[in-house]
């Protein structure tokens, strides 16, 4: 078998391209009246974390766990009573999407196929678990890891 890149590679593994997509996204979520107020008071860190978790969940280096001491249980609880809507979320989708093909991630229908699934899973989680109480992810949960779709479903724990 043939050695396949992880979808972090596949974007030229370069952490600072999703840092450019989210500190792009959220100016424009901060822009948005449906969104801003559900985020108008992150941490100005906070796009910076969203990119080293995506890059961890797609195969890049560890910076999310490591360096920023995150976990995902801790990502989740972010969301919890949020009480985020279907509308907040398509409408969140479709700016990142936006912003994805303005920041230059790669196009082709592979990776973008891929790219779409995973925000399309997170985004719809998170809903779910922005409409609870108490996290559903015990902090020992390992980090989501997202492929190119492989047999056995794309969430590989």
């Amino acid at each position: 078998m043939k050695n396949i890149p992880t979808l972090f590679e596949w974007t030229g593994g370069d952490s600072a391209l999703f840092e450019k997509l989210t500190e792009q996204f959220y100016k424009k979520v901060l822009d948005h009246p449906l969104l801003e107020p559900v985020f108008r008071h992150m941490s100005p860190e906070h796009s910076k974390h969203v990119a080293h978790f995506i890059v961890e969940v797609f195969g890049g280096p560890s910076t999310y766990t490591q360096d920023d001491k995150g976990s995902h249980s801790q990502m989740v609880m972010h969301h919890i009573g949020k009480r985020l809507t279907e509308e907040m979320r398509q409408t969140w989708m479709r700016l990142l999407l936006e912003t994805a093909d303005e920041t230059g991630l790669p196009i082709d229908p592979e990776f973008r196929s891929a790219l779409v699934g995973y925000l399309e899973w997170g985004s719809r989680i998170a809903v779910i678990n922005s409409n609870t109480e108490s996290n559903p992810v015990s902090p020992e949960e390992p980090m989501p890891k997202w492929g190119w779709g492989v047999p056995g479903g794309p969430y590989q724990p």
